[in-house]
C-alpha cells in the first residue's frame, strides 16, 4: 500500500511476499485490498467500453488455455461477478504507461552464470507491492504482481527468468495486458525459445519489450505490440523505444534515451561485476525520482537463473529470496522526494 502525502514529505510504500501454492484466502485478501482501484480504471469508459465475459473467456480459452482454470478460481474467490471476470481475464483492458530499464549481465571471467537486472519505473499510487510465490500450473514461479494475477518481472522453477518494459508506443489494439502475457510464458515456459514462441503467438494490446533469460546462458529482448509484428532480438539492454523514439516527450521525460547509453556501458563493458551493475542501478541517470509524474524508480531487481535466485533492492534495503524456498515477509521502503 502507498501513502502520498503533502508534495514535500516522503512517500511511503509496503512490499508483500504471498506464498501460496494454489489460489486461496492470501490471494482472496490481495484482491480485496486492491480490487476498487482496479474497478475504477477498468471502468473508466463505462461497463460498455469494455469487451463482454464471452468475449473474454473466449480469448483466454484461444490463447492461453493453461490458465483458465486458474482464472475461473480466482474469479470464484472474487465473489464471482461479471466484472470481475472481466478485468482477470486482462482481455483489451485500458492503456496504461510505466518506465522501467532492463539488461542482461554476462559474467566477463565467465565464473558464473548471466543475471537479468532491472528498474521498475512507475506511479507509487499504482503499484500493488505484491511478490507472489505460487504454484498454478504445476511449477514454482515468483514474480512481482500486477493486475491481480499478473506478473510485470519474475523465474520460474525451470529458471526462465522474464521482465517488461513500455515499449515507446501509445496506440492500444486488442490483445491481452502484457502483466498477464508475462504471468503465462513464466507458468508455462521453460526456455527463451518457448517464451519466444508464446510472445510470437499472443496478442499484447500496447507496445512492450520484454528481456529473457535462462540457464543455458540464452537470452533475447522481444519486442511486441497491436501495430506491429513480434520482433526477437539478441539485445542486451532495453528501455522505453524499440527501433527507434516514438514518442519523443516521454523519451525527454523519463530520460529514456540516456538510460538506455548507462545500461550498455555497464553491461557490454567486458570488465563490470555483477555487484557493480547493480549499485548503477541506484544512480543516475538509471534511478529515477520523479515519483509524482509517474516514474520513479520503485525497486530493482536482479535475476539469476542458474541458482534460481532474486534480489529486490532499494537504496537502504535488500530482500534476497530463493525459489526453492520462497518466504512470506514484508518490507516498508521510503523514496527520496522528487520533483512536484
Amino acid at each position: 500500500m502507498t501513502t502520498l502525502l503533502h508534495s514535500d514529505q516522503p512517500i511511503h510504500q509496503r512490499f508483500t511476499a504471498l506464498v501460496e501454492d494454489t489460489p486461496g484466502p492470501s490471494w482472496q485478501d490481495l484482491f480485496e485490498r486492491c480490487w476498487p482501484g482496479y474497478r475504477d480504471w477498468y471502468l473508466r469508459n463505462g461497463v460498455f467500453g469494455r469487451p463482454s465475459y464471452l468475449d473474454c473467456r473466449r480469448a483466454l480459452r484461444k490463447h492461453m488455455p493453461e490458465l483458465v482454470s486458474t482464472w475461473e478460481r480466482l474469479v470464484e474467490l472474487a465473489g464471482g461477478g461479471d466484472i470481475e471476470a472481466r478485468i482477470l481475464s486482462m482481455w483489451c483492458p485500458p492503456v496504461y504507461i510505466a518506465g522501467c530499464s532492463q539488461a542482461v549481465w554476462i559474467d566477463p571471467f565467465g565464473e558464473q552464470g548471466p543475471a537479468l537486472l532491472r528498474n521498475y519505473d512507475y506511479s507509487p499510487d499504482l503499484l500493488e507491492g505484491n511478490w507472489l510465490a505460487t504454484r498454478w500450473c504445476g511449477q514454482r514461479v515468483l514474480a512481482m504482481g500486477d493486475c491481480l494475477w499478473g506478473a510485470l518481472d519474475g523465474i520460474n522453477e525451470a529458471g526462465l527468468a522474464a521482465s517488461l518494459s513500455f515499449g515507446g508506443k501509445t496506440q492500444a489494439g486488442e490483445g491481452f495486458g502484457i502483466p498477464l502475457v508475462m504471468r503465462y510464458l513464466l507458468e508455462v515456459s521453460t526456455t527463451v525459445e518457448e517464451a519466444c514462441d508464446i510472445l510470437k503467438r499472443v496478442p499484447a494490446h500496447m507496445s512492450y519489450s520484454i528481456t529473457l533469460l535462462d540457464t543455458n546462458s540464452h537470452w533475447a529482448t522481444v519486442y511486441v505490440g497491436p501495430d506491429q509484428a513480434t520482433y526477437v532480438t539478441r539485445r542486451r539492454a532495453i528501455t522505453n523505444f524499440q527501433h527507434q523514439v516514438d514518442w519523443p516527450a516521454h523519451a525527454k521525460a523519463t530520460s529514456a534515451v540516456e538510460r538506455l547509453a548507462a545500461l550498455e556501458y555497464w553491461v557490454v563493458d567486458k570488465t563490470h561485476s555483477l555487484p557493480a551493475v547493480a549499485a548503477a542501478l541506484l544512480q543516475p541517470p538509471l534511478f529515477q525520482t520523479s515519483y509524482r509524474r509517474g516514474y520513479g524508480t520503485l525497486y530493482s531487481a536482479v535475476y539469476q537463473p542458474a541458482s534460481r535466485s532474486v534480489e529486490l533492492f532499494w537504496q537502504d534495503q535488500r530482500w534476497p529470496q530463493s525459489l526453492f524456498a520462497p518466504q512470506a515477509g514484508e518490507r516498508d521502503i521510503v523514496f527520496p522526494i522528487g520533483p512536484s
